[in-house]
């Protein structure tokens, strides 16, 4: 089952509560704390990824595992660990940008991204 987590939207301005990913080279901000659930996402100019994720917004859904998701979807990016307690895949669907978040026990973003 899948639950709708965020809407991540690219920006090259600096963000309150900005959180780095270094796996990606990517500051993204917590969600959680938006009131529309959105997540920004700054990428550093020798950041890894390129293509749809890095140009285009993407929606973000929970799932209890990534790999039934990524099943006959063309990959971006991953699946790799974002966090400690999360693992992620960008995929594409019909031309847009998904994210499936894949959270380790009863863990949430709690903004250690």
């Amino acid at each position: 089952m899948r639950q709708f987590h965020h809407v991540g939207v690219i920006t090259d301005q600096p963000q309150p509560g900005e959180i780095y990913v270094s796996e990606t080279k990517v500051y993204v901000t917590n969600p959680n704390q938006h009131p529309y659930r959105i997540e920004y996402l700054r990428f550093e100019p020798d950041s890894p990824v390129t293509g749809p994720v890095r140009q285009l917004p993407h929606m973000a859904f929970k799932v209890a595992e990534l790999e039934p998701e990524m099943e006959g979807r063309q990959v971006l990016l991953g699946p790799f660990q974002a966090m400690e307690n999360l693992r992620v895949v960008f995929v594409s669907i019909d031309g847009a940008v998904f994210e499936f978040m894949e959270f380790s026990g009863d863990s949430d973003f709690d903004g250690s991204a």
